[in-house]
């Protein structure tokens, strides 16, 4: 399976855009790390940059690698929206 996931408020704690302060939810990475290691394809896809137009690629790349998360790719450019909804929407941390 596919799992596309959220970074900010999902495996990490950012306050009003604080990239740089922002703090990994160890319980969450290791969620999405164990999906990684059942065999399941694991795309991280962020807005940060969405509304400020910033690219922030590299500072996202080395805090998945500082936070030890395991994943196939990192999307940027998600859309900045208020509520998503969607029909295979799931919330996977318990």
């Amino acid at each position: 399976m596919r799992y596309i996931v959220d970074i900010d408020k999902t495996i990490c704690l950012t306050q009003n855009s604080n990239y740089y302060g922002s703090w990994a939810i160890r319980e969450h990475i290791e969620a999405v790390n164990a999906l990684y290691d059942e065999g399941h394809e694991i795309i991280y896809w962020t807005a940060r940059g969405a509304v400020s137009g910033k690219d922030w690629r590299v500072l996202t790349e080395q805090q998945l690698e500082d936070w030890g998360c395991k994943y196939h790719e990192l999307w940027m450019n998600k859309p900045h929206y208020d509520v998503w909804v969607d029909d295979k929407a799931n919330w996977i941390f318990k």
